[in-house]
């Protein structure tokens, strides 16, 4: 309890603080005679506000008070009393019944954060609770106990310590919070944010991610030799980039479950530049529905974790299987605690580079579900490591199925990367010669089916995920040799940290097995890396990797991978998110 100051009419008063016995061991305001009948036992029970008005009863039987002093201790009962609903001063617990809003009113001038979640439905900021100029707001069933941000100005005594700010709670990587903020199916959702504008109307953040990075491919000369045994070059690198930067605008305008995000997202090393977004409402914590760019799904990957990898990109497996992003319209929600599905309609498996003109009738599907069954939560964003340092065993066992039918995309100056369909061998299916001398695939079938597990617990992770890739009734200027091809492939990653939440190690591997009847040959890598957190939150941290890699069927500029590469690759990267 803050110290109190009174004054008298003659001088100041006395300081009181509470007793380990929760007694006031002196009230200033009263006189000599009356102080020890004045002493407001709540030990013993019943309101303080009445024992205090029985005082003064009896000192005006005993003594001759004042009307000064029956008005300052009346004034210091009400002080003494604190809130008449006996909550504990500066929390508020505000309740929702499912499908009802409710407003508590509170005064959130310095701020609000949840400190403890007490209702039926889940409590996530910006959708289930809030708040605004005059209190507290919750909705879907959310309730819980909100703590009030401190006013600046008044002096706290020193047996009370001052309440952890949502802030604080972030960057102690509170797990709690998790709960608060998972963006399933959502594109890249990054940290908070800044809050830019706030009202009834709508709120406006903005939350920014870049990334600094040194590579470097090794052995710097190599070729290697495709299924049809013709020697290729690999063009291996070794540079320094501000590799990737995104700008995030997001909130909600009108009403909380009418969402938006509009993101700019550069990568340089790739000269690109692109706008995209999505907008969403909020029906139910069980039924949700957005258009936007999004992904049909495919990997664990993409399904909202980023940036909260090991590393900086993926490893090689995940970056080989997983679907990209693309026009999409699509569904999610949590149908149990900790049970979540998303299903999609999409264009096809990446929009990047192609226009409207470009893309044929064909429409793609995806689904996926995965199921959290010990916390209900895996930390930030589904994030992988366990920086939050779950005290309990979190677990998640997921899948995804995902199928499009492919076109070629006849661009200007014929290049068919925007696909991003590869072989196991690293040449892209589109590409002439490909599959025969002289013949160009102009269509293709893909179907992906895969399935992770994955554990934290006191700062241990372990994740694995395995794949199946189809592709299938080929459309071409000429005879195949194959009519299907069949690739398989895993990761396993497993991370600790030897100091807590300052500095983690990690290692993996990865495997692609082409499909040997039509000629492709396995891949596979391994993994160590580091990563240093010097501000006390994961949202900043210095990555340190090595990677030996024999034959990559990977290739892009984008992540750590070259076509063909058999050698080592280093890279050094610095990244902050906000």
């Amino acid at each position: 309890m803050a110290s109190m100051r009174q004054r008298s009419s003659r001088s100041r008063a006395d300081r009181s603080e509470p007793s380990s016995a929760g007694h006031v061991r002196r009230i200033g305001l009263l006189t000599p005679s009356c102080t020890e009948r004045a002493r407001p036992e709540w030990s013993q029970g019943g309101p303080p506000m009445m024992r205090v008005s029985e005082t003064i009863s009896s000192c005006h039987r005993s003594v001759r008070c004042d009307g000064l002093v029956i008005i300052g201790t009346l004034v210091l009962g009400f002080l003494v009393a604190g809130p008449a609903s006996g909550e504990q001063a500066g929390v508020v617990t505000c309740h929702s019944e499912d499908g009802e809003r409710r407003h508590c009113a509170a005064d959130v001038s310095a701020g609000v954060a949840l400190q403890r979640s007490l209702g039926e439905g889940a409590c996530l900021l910006g959708r289930t609770w809030g708040y605004d100029r005059d209190g507290i707001w919750v909705d879907e069933g959310c309730g819980g106990e909100f703590v009030l941000g401190r006013a600046t100005g008044g002096a706290a005594s020193s047996s009370e310590e001052r309440a952890p700010s949502r802030l604080d709670r972030l960057i102690q990587g509170d797990p709690a919070l998790a709960a608060e903020r998972p963006s399933w199916g959502a594109i890249d959702t990054s940290g908070q944010g800044i809050v830019l504008y706030s009202s009834d109307l709508g709120q406006v953040a903005l939350s920014a991610y870049a990334l600094v990075r040194y590579i470097d491919q090794r052995p710097a000369e190599q070729t290697f030799i495709d299924h049809l045994g013709r020697e290729q070059v690999v063009d291996t690198r070794r540079d320094i980039q501000f590799h990737r930067a995104m700008l995030h605008v997001k909130g909600w305008f009108y009403t909380p479950k009418l969402r938006y995000q509009i993101t700019t997202w550069t990568v340089m090393s790739t000269d690109q530049t692109t706008l995209y977004g999505y907008l969403g409402y909020q029906f139910h914590k069980k039924f949700n529905v957005y258009g936007g760019i999004n992904t049909p799904g495919g990997s664990r990957s993409v399904m909202g974790s980023h940036p909260f990898w090991l590393a900086n990109d993926r490893v090689m497996a995940d970056e080989y299987f997983r679907g990209s992003f693309t026009g999409t319209f699509w569904i999610n929600g949590e149908i149990l605690p900790g049970l979540w599905y998303h299903a999609a309609l999409v264009n096809n498996l990446s929009q990047l580079g192609i226009t409207a003109r470009q893309l044929t009738r064909d429409m793609g599907t995806g689904f996926g579900m995965w199921w959290m069954p010990t916390t209900h939560e895996f930390g930030p964003n589904g994030s992988y490591g366990d920086w939050e340092y779950h005290e309990q065993l979190a677990t998640r066992f997921g899948f995804s199925r995902i199928r499009s039918r492919e076109n070629r995309q006849e661009l200007d100056n014929n290049n068919p990367e925007n696909t991003q369909v590869r072989l196991a061998d690293s040449l892209l299916l589109f590409e002439t010669g490909s599959l025969a001398p002289g013949v160009t695939v102009e269509q293709a079938d893909w179907e992906s089916i895969s399935i992770d597990a994955g554990v934290k617990y006191r700062g241990i992770f372990l994740q694995a995920e395995y794949y199946r890739r189809w592709l299938d009734r080929f459309a071409a200027d000429g005879p195949l040799p194959v009519e299907r091809i069949v690739d398989d492939g895993f990761y396993v990653q497993a991370a600790f940290f030897p100091i807590k939440k300052k500095l983690e190690l990690y290692g993996a591997t990865s495997w692609i097995y082409g499909d040997r009847r039509a000629g492709f040959r396995d891949s596979h890598e391994y993994i160590l890396g580091a990563n240093y957190f010097p501000a006390n939150t994961r949202n900043f941290r210095v990555n340190l990797q090595l990677i030996d890699v024999d034959r990559s069927p990977v290739s892009s500029v984008f992540g750590f991978y070259v076509g063909g590469q058999r050698g080592t690759t280093y890279s050094v990267a610095a990244s902050m998110l906000f």
